[in-house]
């Protein structure tokens, strides 16, 4: 069954515990249903080089500090897929690593989506050695996976400037919805080239994107897009006034093309 792209608003490793965002990633669980597989790109695994995940079982990374033992004790023994990551190394040119595991910008989303663990999970890195054109080009090579059952997913924040946030909470700084809703704006009406050249995408843009690792994981989920398919959005807010939880989904979740036929 064809699957959608989804990118997420991870913001603080500490939704992992829980709270309004966990309990939005366990409703779009419900409706997602189970994928073959998803091949997850989150900001937080950078290098120089493609590589992508291949072993059986992945390492749940606790690559943070600052939190407590509850946060630090969390595993998430979701499978991995040598399979699936040799099928993206050969889409992508990607080479085949055990190094890396399941950062907090996979499993911290993903225990909650499919809270049983039972989905296979490879991540594809970040690589740091082209520009945001180059990534959606890159990423659009994945867009066949979707047809084979898998689910191709983000995982950052469109906004994350952490100099600038609020450690209480607080109100989204005026540069930061407009950010946030430019980009939505661009996803809605289709405009990838916006999205690409995001510096031009509202004024500010880069106190809201000050450096661009959790930004560039929505250009693959963006390049999935398919003419007419339909764009939503989910856990669409700003916490701490400048980490935009917002997350969103291209295509249909299985439980609507369920209900339509």
């Amino acid at each position: 069954m064809r699957q959608p792209a989804v990118f997420f608003g991870h913001g603080s490793p500490l939704n992992a515990l829980g709270g309004p965002y966990a309990d939005g990633w366990r409703a779009l669980g419900t409706r997602l249903g189970k994928p073959a597989g998803v091949v997850m790109v989150s900001a937080h695994w950078e290098t120089r080089g493609l590589g992508v995940t291949a072993q059986e079982r992945p390492e749940t990374i606790h690559d943070f500090g600052n939190f407590g033992p509850e946060l630090h004790a969390m595993q998430y023994p979701a499978p991995g897929s040598p399979a699936l990551a040799g099928r993206v190394a050969a889409l992508t040119g990607a080479k085949a690593v055990d190094t890396w595991g399941l950062d907090h910008g996979t499993w911290s989303v993903l225990a909650h989506v499919w809270p049983e663990a039972d989905v296979p999970v490879v991540q594809l890195s970040l690589n740091r050695e082209l520009d945001a054109s180059e990534h959606y080009r890159l990423a659009g090579r994945l867009r066949a996976l979707r047809a084979e059952g898998i689910l191709i997913a983000g995982s950052g924040d469109f906004v994350h400037n952490l100099r600038t946030m609020k450690r209480d909470g607080g109100e989204a700084y005026a540069w930061a919805s407009n950010f946030n809703e430019a980009v939505k704006s661009a996803l809605v009406r289709g405009d990838h080239e916006a999205l690409i050249d995001w510096v031009g995408l509202a004024e500010q843009a880069q106190l809201s994107v000050p450096t661009d690792e959790h930004y560039l994981p929505l250009l693959y989920v963006a390049a999935q897009a398919e003419p007419g398919e339909p764009v939503s959005f989910f856990n669409d807010s700003i916490w701490g006034g400048s980490i935009s939880m917002t997350g969103v989904m291209i295509g249909q979740a299985a439980s609507a093309r369920s209900t339509s036929a």
